[in-house]
């Protein structure tokens, strides 16, 4: 546990063997040594641990839990809220695996699903603030943008450092076409986390829709830098930037 805590996880995951040698039934270890895993990325190696911590106790929810983000970040989605719904039989009142789920069903396209498992890990724990900027993105994605925005608003009275959801809040101001408070929106999320790319790239796009073609330029370049691959492909049609497209920066932008 203090060479997880520590970051020290290979490390970490020998201990956890060395107790499993002594006492291979410790489900408490196999579930830690999964986790450790996790974080490695070594997510089929993470998945068979929580298996056999569940193999020896059945009942185990944090291991289904766990077990359901290890298949999430798989992209095996159905198998994930599968897992979830485990857990959930076994506590009903688990509000990360309610999150989670909504997460796994927001991925899938099954936004309605997805708003109500977010607002059952709501009603559980009011203050998560994840759970309501998760719940915003979903809404979002629905096109009901007012209510997205009322819900990072709640997400980030609960936690006014997170810069996720001052974003995402941009994101769907700049929907809305409120470019003054998109701006004021991404400008926060970046005085929190200076080299935030996704903020840069709606900053981009408000000055894009403004057609105010050196600010689009100059914070498109910087999204640009910090992640080449998403940002250039994702500039190449979106159509914010209809109004500067023809630029020769913004071409030699796109073009790499």
């Amino acid at each position: 546990y203090a060479l997880d805590d520590l970051g020290r996880l290979e490390e970490a995951i020998a201990s956890y063997d060395k107790a499993l040698e002594i006492k291979p039934d410790l489900h408490e270890a196999w579930n830690n040594r999964g986790y450790a895993l996790d974080d490695l990325g070594r997510l089929e190696e993470a998945i068979a641990s929580y298996d056999k911590a569940l193999e020896i106790k059945p009942d185990l929810h944090e291991a289904w839990n766990n077990r359901g983000n290890a298949l999430g970040n798989l992209g095996r989605l159905e198998e994930a809220i599968a897992s979830y719904d485990k857990a959930l039989e076994i506590k009903p009142d688990f509000h990360e695996a309610w999150d989670n789920r909504g997460s796994a069903l927001g991925n899938l396209g099954r936004l309605e699903e997805a708003i109500a498992s977010y607002d059952k890990a709501l009603e559980i724990k009011p203050d998560l603030h994840e759970a309501w900027n998760n719940r915003g993105n979903a809404l979002g994605n629905l096109g009901r943008l007012e209510e997205a925005i009322a819900s990072y608003d709640k997400a980030l009275e609960i936690k006014p450092d997170f810069h996720e959801a001052w974003d995402n809040r941009g994101s769907a101001m700049i929907n809305l076409g409120r470019c003054e408070e998109a701006l004021a929106s991404c400008d926060k999320a970046l005085e929190l986390k200076p080299d935030y790319h996704a903020a840069f790239y709606n900053k981009a796009c408000c000055y894009g829709l403004q057609s105010q073609i050196d600010q689009a330029i100059q914070n498109l370049q910087q999204a640009i830098n910090l992640n080449p691959d998403e940002y250039r492909e994702m500039a190449k049609t979106d159509s914010d930037f209809d109004s500067i497209r023809s630029d020769t920066r913004f071409q030699a932008l796109i073009q790499g």
